[in-house]
């Protein structure tokens, strides 16, 4: 199957480039950007930050400007927040079926925010005519992932999460030097809001063709580190029936989903890796687990104020980004949405 790729060139837009190169169901067809990269070679367009090389597929391919015609059925969505708001409805309204990383339309009713091993039924309410599928914000993504194993099996009262931000979550050039070398900043306009409304939404119910929160309690704090990829986050968690850290470890352990079942191509084979020690899990080290689609936990103790705490490392752009709207695709793909 064919498909676009709008706002190419950015970070997350050369994540996806990355994650397609030989893509089992999916042929990057299409790169779209903004006017100064359009009419380029895909290598003269893209300041390529990733640390693996760009793919020879796409060197040579020209980038079409936004405004221009989508061929393709299915859309990837790499765009800004403010591009995305008009732009992913004009393609859902055209009869598209959009992937996308922004933020705009992810608390839109008929739009799903899916994580395939939380919610795929949540991709029940989508139109066959054209549609928006939302993967979540970077830091909700991986914590959404041990929440749902310890929902499932202990339930949720009430959640607290700092995160410790990777620096490639900014996009590029991101945040200046001298802000972030020998420093943190202990503030992420709008990242805590969208931790708090995307995780009960996405833990939801689904009922009668409409997605209902969770009715859990959840806040957040949310920073800025100087770690290139990989975001960290400590959890605590109330859960409804008592749990100890062993039970919770043994439900993270074997916890899996329906992407594990059908053994897509994205897919981590373990979706959740258990790190038995206080000092895991690093972002340096385990950012990549599972090919940056598992969430990795350690440190996990019983808790004195609230349950349980762990802390739990996802890769940003990864699971957070590209691969999470890539493995919504492949979901898609094999139910038959697409």
């Amino acid at each position: 199957m064919k498909v676009a790729l709008v706002g190419a060139t950015g970070p997350v837009g050369q994540r996806f480039v990355s994650l397609l190169d030989g893509h089992p169901f999916f042929e990057l067809a299409e790169l779209f950007a903004s006017g100064r990269s359009a009419g380029k070679r895909y290598f003269e367009a893209a300041n390529w930050v990733l640390e693996v090389p760009m793919p020879e597929f796409v060197k040579d391919m020209k980038v079409k400007f936004i405004d221009e015609p989508v061929e393709s059925q299915v859309v990837f969505s790499a765009l800004p927040a403010d591009v995305a708001m008009d732009y992913e409805a004009s393609l859902k309204n055209q009869g598209k079926f959009v992937f996308t990383n922004a933020s705009a339309h992810r608390m839109d009713d008929d739009v799903p925010i899916v994580v395939p091993e939380v919610n795929p039924d949540h991709l029940e309410i989508v139109s066959r005519e054209g549609f928006i599928v939302a993967n979540p914000n970077c830091t909700t993504a991986g914590l959404v992932i041990p929440l749902k194993a310890i929902q499932d099996a202990f339930g949720l009262k009430s959640v607290i999460v700092v995160s410790m931000q990777a620096l490639s979550g900014a996009g590029f050039p991101g945040v200046p030097s001298l802000s972030i070398v020998d420093n943190l900043i202990p503030h992420i306009k709008n990242e805590e809001a969208k931790v708090r409304r995307e995780s009960r939404k996405i833990l939801g119910k689904l009922k009668d063709g409409k997605i209902e929160q969770a009715d859990f309690t959840i806040d957040a704090r949310c920073t800025r580190v100087p770690v290139r990829d990989g975001h960290t986050e400590v959890v605590f968690v109330q859960t409804a029936k008592p749990a100890s850290a062993e039970e919770v470890i043994e439900v993270f352990e074997n916890f899996s989903g329906v992407p594990q079942e059908m053994n897509l191509p994205t897919a981590p084979a373990n979706p959740i890796v258990v790190r038995r020690n206080q000092f895991s899990p690093q972002p340096f080290f385990e950012r990549m687990n599972g090919g940056g689609m598992s969430v990795t936990v350690g440190n996990v103790r019983e808790a004195d104020i609230m349950g349980i705490t762990f802390t739990l490392v996802s890769h940003n752009t990864i699971r957070g980004a590209a691969g999470g709207s890539i493995l919504n695709a492949e979901l898609a793909f094999k139910i038959g949405v697409l």
